[in-house]
């Protein structure tokens, strides 16, 4: 199932068949803010509730724990966690994720004391997103419950405090509701999506999109384009290779913030000739997860009508064992003219995403981003929780930090080492598409794909690790992540003009 984020009024919010009522811990007892309704449900609703209470119910100060309340033919009251403080977005992107699952697949009410919150527009955007994501299946699509969002204050709410809180749920529904579309596609099975048929839902997407221009390259306009590599890597399958060429231009006329996105698109990876174990190729549907997530995030800035252009770059294809396959030791040639010795058809998304971003260059823009689930290096290197980024200047990495931190996806600042340069030098091209093997894998791809940047800033998130969970944990289900999806969205909110410039 899916739900859709709303805004109810108390008398709305009183009604729902699950009622949740936010908590905040302090010494093992829990507080609950004066302006929640004294009776929802037909229970009354305390002020407070001693540690004896917590610990004989199993309720725990982590945020998202929950603890239910049932009376015969009334509404389920619900009260959420959200830790020892009220000013932590993750905490209320748990509490969402509590709140939701509590309510199994019913419609529920959020009931949010925003005298307590610092910015109830990012409280309820995190809260929003967090209630989404977590009602995310790929087995029940389609929208059939609600998240109410039920503001209430100790006096009336004022016209600002309701005016954020109404942006909050707009905001965060936007948001959910575009990583969930992300989601889907990496979670179809690679046998319903080859490359044209992921073309194709991208571009069904978009042209519901405000300001968007998007057109699907068929191979024959990929080689009018010299694209050497998205070519190589896709020739060993029988399913023809696209690219996904996509612009969002809110002020043609204005000089707005510039930044591509480039993302790595294969549907599925058995390797090539390098090929995986059978075990390795259990979750390679997910290894387009990059294309899903740069044209998630070109849609959401769409609709949330950001002041920022954005040109989003997604080479598709399968990486098979066909017998026009790439072998190793082929050289492929780049569009931007570079040449690259294929030793291990298995690294076949630099070579993907080396053609990307010489389009992305070519865009001219003020930054460049790209993101794929990359190397097995990186997982090994930060686990499944934590993404790797590489950044050409410390001024973007610290925009991506902050923007990690308001998204809650963690990501680890990675060095480009120079001297790890010679690692993929090539007797016989410009460079060689493997390092050295066990040796700072991920680096090597990193710095590879540094050389189709043109000096530009850019920033690289391999995210291999993280694009996938094998569990459900907070607001995550098992499988697809659309892993940072949102960061990128805070960092293009973070660079964008501001509103009235």
């Amino acid at each position: 199932m899916s739900r859709t984020a709303q805004l109810s009024t108390p008398v709305q919010g009183a009604q729902s068949p699950t009622i949740c009522v936010p908590v905040i811990f302090d010494d093992g007892a829990c507080v609950i803010a004066d302006s929640v309704p004294l009776v929802l449900g037909g229970q009354k609703i305390p002020r407070s509730l001693d540690r004896e209470w917590c610990v004989r119910h199993d309720f725990k100060a982590d945020a998202g724990s929950v603890v239910v309340l049932r009376a015969l033919g009334e509404s389920t009251v619900v009260f959420v966690s959200l830790g020892s403080t009220y000013h932590n977005l993750e905490h209320f992107r748990l509490a969402g994720a509590g709140a939701a699952r509590s309510a199994g697949e019913g419609s529920l009410a959020f009931f949010v004391p925003t005298d307590a919150i610092e910015s109830p527009r990012d409280a309820v955007q995190a809260l929003v997103e967090g209630a989404l994501l977590a009602s995310y299946s790929f087995k029940h699509d389609g929208a059939s419950a609600t998240f109410d969002v039920v503001p209430v204050a100790v006096s009336l709410l004022n016209v600002s405090t309701h005016n954020q809180v109404v942006e909050g749920v707009v905001r965060g529904g936007v948001v959910a509701e575009g990583v969930n579309w992300a989601k889907r596609l990496i979670d179809t099975p690679a046998g319903d999506l080859s490359p044209r048929e992921l073309a194709k839902q991208v571009l069904k997407r978009l042209d519901d999109d405000a300001h968007v221009t998007a057109e699907a390259w068929n191979e024959s306009r990929i080689k009018q384009e010299r694209l050497g590599g998205l070519l190589g890597v896709g020739q060993g399958s029988a399913q023809p290779t696209r690219l996904v060429y996509a612009t969002y231009d809110p002020e043609p006329d204005a000089e707005l913030v510039h930044v591509a996105l480039v993302g790595k698109g294969v549907t599925f990876d058995s390797g090539g000739l390098s090929i995986k174990t059978g075990e390795g190729m259990m979750t390679m549907k997910t290894d387009m997860t990059g294309a899903a997530v740069v044209m998630a995030v070109l849609s959401i800035v769409s609709r949330l009508e950001v002041p920022v252009r954005v040109t989003a770059i997604a080479p598709m294809t399968e990486n098979m064992t066909g017998d026009s396959a790439t072998r190793p030791g082929d050289v492929l040639t780049i569009r931007n003219g570079m040449t690259i010795e294929v030793l291990n058809t298995d690294a076949e998304g630099r070579l993907i995403l080396a053609d990307g971003l010489s389009l992305a260059v070519e865009a001219n823009p003020d930054a460049i981003v790209d993101v794929a689930t990359l190397t097995g290096a990186q997982t090994v290197a930060l686990g499944d929780e934590v993404g790797a980024l590489y950044a050409s200047t410390d001024e973007l990495a610290d925009v991506f930090r902050v923007a990690s931190e308001r998204s809650g996806e963690q990501l680890w600042r990675m060095p480009l080492v120079a001297n790890y340069e010679s690692h993929i030098e090539s007797d016989i091209a410009d460079m060689k598409n493997i390092g050295k093997a066990g040796r700072a894998g991920s680096i090597a791809a990193a710095l590879l794909l540094q050389r189709f940047t043109d000096a530009r800033p850019w920033v690289h998130l391999d995210i291999a690790g993280p694009g996938r969970s094998d569990a459900s944990r907070g607001y995550l289900t098992k499988g697809a992540t659309a892993f940072s999806a949102r960061t990128i969205v805070e960092f293009l909110l973070a660079v964008a003009r501001p509103s009235g410039d």
